[in-house]
């Protein structure tokens, strides 16, 4: 059980960042494979200290950190729309 559960992590983990890096275009795709790999993450540490019988208490500040990385990436996807009409990279100059 515990096997078949590291290989789907793993294998989520690698869908999540052939997404990161395979998609250039749109900056939502980017940020839905980001968070893609920190599930993926988040099952390993949950596997992880079950296995070794930890304290779970360190998935609530991971939990923390990664709705912080999300907030943080989903205003800057919408001072992006905001301020260039959409989220394509091509749009948008970066040397102004």
């Amino acid at each position: 059980m515990v096997s078949l559960s590291l290989m789907v992590s793993m294998i989520m983990y690698t869908c999540g960042f052939y997404i990161y890096s395979s998609s250039r275009k749109h900056l939502l795709m980017l940020l839905l494979g980001l968070e893609y790999m920190v599930l993926s993450i988040f099952v390993l540490v949950v596997l992880y200290l079950m296995f070794f019988m930890k304290s779970l208490f360190f998935l609530v500040l991971f939990l923390v950190l990664s709705v912080c990385e999300g907030s943080l990436g989903l205003s800057i996807l919408v001072s992006m729309v905001r301020s260039h009409g959409s989220d394509f990279f091509n749009s948008f100059s970066l040397m102004w």
